[in-house]
């Protein structure tokens, strides 16, 4: 799955703007990166949202116990790779027909959040149980979400294509090519919105995440952390 926002909705992180000038290395553009994205993967779908946003998916090699789904509701628009382990339960608790999938279930959070302020967003993700990776963009409100399960099991990749826009994929070969170094593995058990304009952790809410420069020999430019771990916030 991909998703390519315009600096008008997400400002791209200075860690990756900065490893990016630090070791220069080819880019695209985000139209670039989505068109080779379509290129690549001929049964692939890809809806344009204004000016701002593109998200693009396909079934392609998926995985059959985390398949990748995507819906639109009410202007909110969800890509979701992955399954949760406590469906049934999340369905209960958002007043959803047994039917809902994952994807359908994400929205309904997403709602939640953002009309019944201030409803923390740790506690909406770090209510779900299994592994996933999922992009949320709200339209009406040009809001950005998005997150990973605590082990990253989903991997979810975040860099800067050439002409400044944040792209997000589940494919770091993808954005490598793409963002050159301005590329980092998005740190697992943590969320991004740009409602609340920075990236936390919601297993540790009081504990900053911070990025640690990579080395030149590595693929990433840098390495994001949740302070106070002893454990790398990023897929290895």
């Amino acid at each position: 799955m991909l998703g390519v926002f315009s600096g008008s909705i997400v400002s791209p992180p200075d860690e990756l703007v900065a490893a990016g000038s630090r070791t220069p290395s080819p880019k695209i553009t985000a139209t670039a990166l989505v068109n080779r994205f379509l290129q690549t993967h001929s049964s692939a779908v890809s809806m344009q949202i204004g000016d701002d946003a593109q998200l693009a998916y396909t079934h392609q090699n998926e995985s059959v116990i985390q398949p990748r789904s995507f819906a639109v509701k009410d202007d909110i628009f969800c890509l979701f790779e992955g399954a949760l382990d406590n469906l049934g339960s999340l369905k209960q608790q958002y007043g959803l027909a047994k039917s809902a999938n994952e994807v359908v279930l994400m929205i309904e959070a997403y709602k939640a959040l953002r009309d019944r302020a201030p409803y923390p967003p740790n506690h909406v993700v770090g209510h779900l149980e299994g592994n996933f990776a999922f992009i949320v963009y709200d339209k009406s409100t040009s809001t950005l979400f998005v997150a990973t399960d605590q082990q990253a099991k989903v991997p979810l990749y975040w860099g800067i294509t050439a002409d400044g826009w944040v792209a997000f994929a589940d494919d770091a070969d993808l954005l490598k090519g793409a963002c050159g170094k301005s590329l980092a593995s998005f740190p697992q058990g943590c969320f991004f919105s740009t409602a609340f304009g920075e990236l936390r952790s919601y297993e540790n809410p009081k504990s900053k995440v911070t990025a640690v420069p990579a080395t030149e020999e590595e693929i990433w430019g840098a390495k994001f952390m949740v302070e106070g771990s002893a454990v790398l916030a990023a897929t290895k």
